[in-house]
């Protein structure tokens, strides 16, 4: 009888110097695990912060996983998708025989980021609006981050 397959997630992004950049990723690999059917997934930064990949490996290893997924927290397939990141996962699979592991696509044009698009526009377009409330990204922030003050003697110079 084959032993079944489990399957861990790293959810990889860049990788910053600003900590509340790499605070965003944590919580939106904790609100995707809460979420999704998969009882493996760790966040992971591909540079400048960490966990890294190979920590992240190590830990989905840890928990039990033989199969390791991960998805570049990117828009666009750039390098980091097509080289940097692969060469970073195979180096941390090489410490761990006896697993497998794939990266996915990007973000890229999936149907479900124009729906992204529209709720943020929509969003910061009420608040811009109403000046009440913040969203994740300004929550991060001191305050609504909408930058209307630079660009207002644009509007009207037209």
């Amino acid at each position: 009888m084959e032993a079944a397959v489990e399957t861990g997630i790293i959810i990889v992004d860049h990788g910053s110097r600003r900590a509340e950049s790499n605070e965003m990723l944590k919580q939106a690999v904790q609100h995707f695990s809460a979420q999704s059917e998969f009882d493996i997934v760790e966040p992971a930064h591909m540079e400048l912060a960490e966990p890294s990949i190979s920590q992240a490996y190590q830990r989905c290893v840890e928990r039990g996983a033989t199969r390791i997924v991960v998805f570049p927290y990117f828009l666009s397939p750039g390098r980091h998708w097509s080289e940097d990141i692969p060469r970073l996962t195979a180096a941390a699979a090489g410490q761990y025989p006896g697993t497998s592991w794939l990266v996915t696509a990007p973000f890229g044009m999936h149907p479900g980021m124009m729906t992204v698009i529209n709720d943020r526009l929509e969003h910061c377009l009420s608040t811009f609006e109403s000046d009440v409330g913040t969203c994740d990204v300004c929550d991060a922030h001191t305050g609504c981050r909408h930058f209307r003050g630079e660009y207002q003697s644009h509007l009207g110079a037209s």
